[in-house]
């Protein structure tokens, strides 16, 4: 059976034994807390340090390679020591979009892998559009809540979970004590990989939206199903359709998420060990 057969057939399966291969090739039995960095974020790990261990992810079963640009397709274990604990973190540099064709199972068997992998924390990274109007290019917006305009579901049969606490609100706590200056939002997911209409934004921000991006609601919802805790963070990249009269291009928007990763990292990087 090849991996992408076990993956659309078992995708829990699937996960069990990508965990097991990253504990095995990396020697690491169990991971404490799972980050995926999005488009223009990878830079962020810098202030990690070094990997301990760190592959391509089509080399572990049911991922799929990279498709699209500023998404490294690594993944990456990595120790970060503060407040007298010493963390394992499983940092997935990229991730797979629904609007790839390959359905939802890919897009979440991550954040699968790394609760299968010991992950009791996982942190969902993005770009975004703002559909606010007070927010700004190169801003981190931790998210509150998520309105799916996509319509699809990591979880079928009669699999009834409860959404109310999805985005931590424990976990955004502590990063607004780090970080007073972090603001909160509503995030749509929407299924692209064409921008939306001004039309489509003003539906959106009528309905009480205030980013729009391409990514993180499957994975939220499949890791909080699996019992994992999860923070959502968005950074503002461009301006939604409409609210400048700009075009939008995706270069811009791995342009401001580079530029904004460095600041991003460091946060992180001081603030995770007091998620756990």
């Amino acid at each position: 059976m090849t991996n992408t057969k076990l993956l659309y057939s078992d995708p829990l399966a699937a996960a069990i034994v990508a965990a097991n291969e990253i504990a095995d090739r990396s020697k690491i039995p169990a991971h404490d807390i799972a980050l995926v960095m999005g488009s223009g974020w990878v830079s962020a790990v810098d202030a990690f340090g070094a990997a301990e261990f760190e592959s391509n992810a089509e080399e572990l079963t049911g991922f799929l390679p990279p498709m699209v640009e500023g998404h490294s397709g690594k993944v990456g274990s990595y120790v970060i020591e503060g407040n007298g604990k010493k963390i394992r973190a499983l940092v997935f540099l990229g991730r797979t979009h629904l609007y790839e064709g390959k359905g939802v199972e890919p897009v979440v068997h991550s954040v699968r892998t790394a609760v299968m992998a010991g992950c009791k924390v996982v942190v969902l990274t993005n770009a975004c559009g703002a559909i606010n109007k007070t927010y700004k290019v190169g801003q981190a917006v931790l998210i509150r809540d998520h309105i799916s305009l996509t319509a699809v579901s990591p979880l079928s049969g009669a699999t009834f979970v409860d959404l109310t606490d999805l985005y931590s609100k424990r976990l955004r706590e502590i990063l607004k004590k780090e970080d007073a200056s972090l603001q909160e939002g509503v995030y749509v997911h929407w299924r692209g990989p064409t921008y939306e209409t001004p039309a489509e934004i003003l539906m959106m921000r009528t309905m009480g939206a205030d980013l729009v991006g391409m990514s993180t609601v499957p994975e939220a919802i499949a890791a909080h199903a699996l019992g994992a805790q999860v923070l959502g963070i968005s950074l503002v990249t461009n301006a939604a359709a409409g609210v400048t009269g700009q075009k939008l291009h995706h270069e811009e928007v791995i342009a401001a998420g580079r530029a904004a990763a460095d600041r991003m990292g460091a946060l992180l990087n001081g603030v995770i060990p007091k998620l756990l």
